[in-house]
C-alpha cells in the first residue's frame, strides 16, 4: 500500500465479552502488538461493549492502543432512558466513536438524519467518528452500490466544517459481507473506496488525507490483498478482532 495515510485496524466488538473477558484481551494484545504499538507506523483501535468501556480505557491509558465506543446519542444529557452522550463517552478518556453500522440501521432502524445528528454531536465532544457506510445485497445485484454509499456519505458530511482530516474516518462494510464469511474481493473494494474518495473531494472534505477503511468479513487471510489496494486505508474488524492472534495479523498485514 502506497498512501500517506497512517493504516488503522479498528476491530469492533460488538455485543461480546465480559469486563473481565474485555480485560483480558486488551492485555493480550498489548503484549501481542507491543512492537507495533510502539513504532507508530499504524494505528490500533479497539470497541468494546459499554459495560467494558472504562475499565479498557483504563487500562489502554499510557498506550497507542486507542478506544472507541460502538455508538452514542445526538442529546449530551436529558431524559433519554438507556441511551449514552458523546460527553459520557469522552469523560472516559475515549477517542473514538463508531456511527452508522449496518447493524444500527438494519436492526434499530437509525436513519441518515439520526446519522448526521450523531455525528455532529460527537465530533462536537472531541470524538473521532468512524462512519460506517455499505450497501445490502440487493442493491448491489441491482448496480447501485455507489448511488448507495455516496448518498450516504453525503448526508453524513456535505456541509460539515472539520478542523482536521482525521476527525472522521470512513469505513466501507458491504452489508452482505458482514459475519457471513463472504468478502468482497480487493477490485471490488478498491473501486468502492475510490468512489468514496472521489465522493468526498466533491463535498469538498479533504479527500487526500481522510482514512477510508474496509469493513466486510476481514481476517488474516484476506487482509493482504485488501492492504494492498491504493485506496484502503485499514480495516474495521468484526469476529475476528475477538481473538488476538487473529487480530494481531490484521494488525500486521503485509501489502
Amino acid at each position: 500500500m502506497t498512501t500517506p495515510r497512517r493504516p488503522l485496524l479498528a476491530g469492533n466488538w460488538k455485543m461480546h465479552g465480559t469486563r473481565a473477558e474485555a480485560l483480558s484481551l486488551v492485555e493480550g494484545l498489548l503484549g501481542r502488538l507491543q512492537g507495533q504499538l510502539a513504532s507508530g507506523t499504524r494505528e490500533v483501535l479497539v470497541a468494546p461493549p459499554f459495560t467494558a468501556l472504562d475499565a479498557v480505557a483504563r487500562l489502554a491509558a499510557g498506550t497507542s492502543l486507542r478506544v472507541a465506543a460502538q455508538n452514542c446519542f445526538h442529546e449530551a444529557r436529558g431524559a433519554y432512558t438507556g441511551e449514552i452522550s458523546p460527553a459520557m463517552i469522552a469523560d472516559l478518556g475515549v477517542s473514538h466513536v463508531i456511527l452508522g453500522h449496518s447493524e444500527r440501521r438494519e436492526i434499530f432502524g437509525e436513519d441518515d438524519a439520526q446519522i448526521r445528528r450523531k455525528l455532529e454531536a460527537a465530533l462536537a465532544q472531541g470524538l473521532g467518528v468512524i462512519l460506517c457506510v455499505g450497501e445490502t445485497l440487493a442493491q448491489r445485484d441491482g448496480g447501485h452500490t455507489v448511488a448507495v454509499v455516496e448518498g450516504q456519505t453525503r448526508a453524513a458530511l456535505e456541509g460539515l466544517a472539520l478542523a482536521r482530516p482525521d476527525q472522521v474516518t470512513l469505513a466501507y462494510e458491504p452489508i452482505w459481507a458482514i459475519g457471513t464469511g463472504r468478502v468482497a474481493s480487493p477490485a471490488q473494494a478498491q473501486e468502492v473506496h475510490a468512489a468514496l474518495r472521489a465522493c468526498v473531494g466533491r463535498l469538498g472534505q479533504p479527500a487526500k488525507q481522510m482514512r477510508i477503511l474496509y469493513g466486510g468479513s476481514v481476517k488474516p487471510d484476506n487482509v493482504d490483498g485488501l492492504m494492498a489496494q491504493a485506496d484502503i486505508d485499514g480495516a474495521l474488524v468484526g469476529g475476528a478482532s475477538l481473538e488476538v492472534e487473529a487480530f494481531a495479523r490484521i494488525v500486521e498485514f503485509e501489502a
